[in-house]
């Protein structure tokens, strides 16, 4: 689950960037009882015309949630017809009984994510040997990912100078039990709604418990 909190000031500076600029901020983790315990990252952003953020209804392209692969013929590929490059069943690269081009399709069809269903993204890094390599949150067993989207932040279409704080709660039961000691870091970006990736910042390496509020 995630949950985000916005803080906004409008009308910064003129000299502010088109395409969205963020800077770290903080990160903390947070454990509950009998609760989902929380991992939340802070961070700060300055965007020119101020078209950040999506609503949960938009679901139309360029902000649609999939792909859906079709055959030479043109034909959705379901799981019984997969060709043998296709993957096993897992719910990332597979949707059961979709709704495409507004018909419901009671099959399993093979799909791939639409990157731009979301506008913020984070990667895990994890440090063995002194090395940080990437936890891929969708590859087995987990087949999830923490991306996600922010609310849009400025309603209207009034272009504006914006300047503010995301705080981003990525909510699992699973923190503790995955990652123990280790150290990690995350990287965060965000895009705005014309599709203009902001750079990429990173948190400083941490362990859950010197984080832990």
């Amino acid at each position: 689950m995630i949950t985000f909190s916005v803080a906004a000031c409008v009308s910064p500076p003129d000299n502010f960037p088109t395409v969205p600029e963020i800077s770290f901020s903080n990160i903390s983790y947070v454990e509950l009882d009998n609760a989902a315990d929380s991992l939340i990252v802070s961070i700060k952003f300055k965007d020119a015309e101020g078209d950040l953020g999506l609503d949960a209804r938009e679901i139309n392209p360029p902000f649609h949630p999939l792909e859906y692969l079709r055959d030479n013929q043109g034909n959705l590929i379901t799981y019984s017809n997969r060709p043998p490059e296709a993957p096993s069943y897992n719910p990332i690269d597979w949707a059961i009984d979709p709704v495409v081009d507004n018909v419901e399709v009671m099959d399993t069809v093979w799909v791939e994510q639409n990157p731009n269903f979301n506008n913020i993204f984070v990667q895990f890094f994890i440090k063995k040997n002194g090395t940080f390599n990437e936890f891929k949150w969708q590859a087995p067993p987990y087949y999830t990912t923490f991306n996600g989207r922010f609310p849009v932040i400025l309603s209207g279409n009034n272009p504006r100078s914006i300047e503010g704080t995301i705080q981003y709660s990525m909510q699992s039961l699973g923190w503790r039990s995955i990652f123990r000691n280790d150290t990690l870091k995350l990287d965060i970006q965000i895009q705005d709604r014309a599709l203009n990736k902001s750079n990429v910042v990173s948190t400083p390496e941490f362990t859950l418990n010197q984080i832990m509020k």
